[in-house]
């Protein structure tokens, strides 16, 4: 089961496209988060959503919301797919322990060996405020996100 909004957001810490090691709570205090939980790169949904928020960017830093994708993928897999996506955003790799991570937010897929698409919007205190999970093979809106970063400024 998927944490609930107004609970603490589990710490991490996990490697980026380029092996730079990204803990959750080295935004606390500086910054909302947005982490976007995604099946697997090169994948056609998943490289649709997140071009959606590529294009889009502009929309959390004007919230001062960091983006932040996460997946099973391996680092150099996620590398490989923000360079041919240009991603401008940390891509993190839940590759070890095996979907960890997502395991913690309640959104690991046992029976398929990844996340689901889900979304959590963790304030600058480290409290989840907002968050939306579609079904699996559904695709998240920009609507969604526009209606989880309004919520996020109205905490």
């Amino acid at each position: 089961m998927a944490l609930e909004n107004d609970t603490q957001a589990p710490d991490f810490e996990l490697s980026d496209q380029f092996g730079e090691h990204v803990r959750l709570s080295d935004y606390r205090g500086k910054s909302s988060v947005a982490l976007v939980f995604f099946p697997l790169a090169f994948s056609g949904t998943c490289t649709g959503e997140l071009c959606e928020l590529r294009d889009n960017l502009e929309l959390f830093r004007a919230e001062g919301v960091e983006l932040i994708g996460i997946s099973v993928d391996s680092k150099f897999a996620l590398r490989a797919w923000a360079e041919q996506e240009k991603y401008d955003f940390r891509l993190l790799s839940d590759f070890w322990p095996h979907g960890d991570t997502a395991k913690q937010y309640g959104v690991f897929l046992e029976d398929k060996g990844f996340a689901n698409r889900a979304t959590f919007l963790i304030d600058e205190t480290g409290i989840i405020r907002e968050s939306f999970i579609t079904a699996p093979g559904e695709a998240r809106t920009l609507e969604a996100y526009r209606i989880a970063l309004d919520e996020l400024r109205a905490a």
